[in-house]
């Protein structure tokens, strides 16, 4: 039988009640095994139940993690960064000069980007991370010169300190436990005009938490958000959705639980709603489908 023909018979019969706990068994035990790698299992409540599900370990504060942003993926731009740059070069162009960049890593989206946006020469650029990238990120920043680059591992001291202009996360607030970007929002001083976030594993179903291994003998709870909620909390705190992309090469699947698949990730672009408008076509990226938009013509 045909290796594809076996796939297809496995695929009906995984979830059938004789077969679905041995199953269920196999994909644990391949998700807390190297070959897990990127994998996710498990649906829970909170983070709590599942840090408690999981083996003790470092989460995201583990510095072997920080190797790969070192080397080649600090210096390249893929896809889903091209909306991401559209809407960073216009809010700079409108005066922009202060960035949040929560779970920036060690400035990856700084060193990124730079070579082909015009960043102003007062911008500051602020990341909040854990501790292990944070130690790196600033001795990366020194070695470099990046002198807009600052580091921090205590988001909620950063946003009640001082205002930023442009709040950027990619593929990070879902590993954080208050990682709701309304939330965050309530509790800063005073909230940024522009708003970007990339990488989010949005679905139609209802919240839920999973678990992720990241590799190196780590692993972490992850929050997957229903879509239509995560945009109407934002919205209610005077912002306007912008742009919406999807990232097809992020998904998430939850052995078992085939309603909670999300098949792609998703990227949102929100400004503050008292920003005048104006309509304008957009470069199209790759991958990037999109008709005319309203962008941001001057800000308040």
């Amino acid at each position: 039988m045909p290796a594809t023909s076996l796939r297809d018979v496995f695929s009906r019969i995984k979830d059938k009640p004789l077969v679905r706990p041995a199953y269920l068994r196999w994909k644990r035990g391949q998700f807390l095994s190297p070959d897990g790698y990127c994998a996710y299992f498990g649906i829970f409540d909170s983070f709590a139940a599942a840090r408690a599900w999981l083996p003790p370990n470092p989460e995201f504060d583990h510095a072997p993690l920080a190797a790969p942003y070192l080397n080649e993926v600090s210096k390249k731009v893929f896809p889903y960064d091209y909306p991401v740059m559209r809407w960073l070069e216009r809010a700079l162009d409108l005066g922009a000069t202060s960035v949040l960049d929560i779970g920036g890593s060690v400035g990856v989206h700084y060193y990124a980007y730079q070579p082909y946006i015009d960043m102003p020469p007062a911008l500051s650029w602020h990341v909040i991370e854990v501790p292990a990238m944070v130690a790196i990120g600033r001795e990366l920043a020194a070695s470099t010169g990046a002198a807009a680059l600052t580091f921090s591992d205590r988001l909620d001291e950063a946003i009640a300190a001082r205002a930023y202009d442009i709040w950027i996360s990619a593929g990070a607030i879902q590993y954080m436990e208050q990682g709701r970007p309304d939330q965050m929002l309530q509790k800063s001083r005073l909230r940024p005009n522009h708003i970007l976030l990339n990488k989010i594993p949005l679905y139609d179903g209802p919240d839920f938490v999973t678990t992720q291994n990241i590799g190196n003998g780590a692993y972490t709870p992850v929050h997957v958000y229903n879509g239509a909620r995560f945009v109407a909390d934002i919205e209610a705190l005077g912002y306007v959705l912008r742009d919406r992309w999807e990232v097809p090469d992020r998904s998430l699947h939850v052995p078992g639980h085939a309603e909670r698949t999300c098949p792609h990730f998703a990227g949102l672009y929100f400004a503050r709603d008292t920003c005048a408008r104006q309509l304008v076509t957009p470069v199209e990226p790759p991958g990037h489908r999109a008709a005319a938009r309203e962008t941001l013509f001057s800000c308040q």
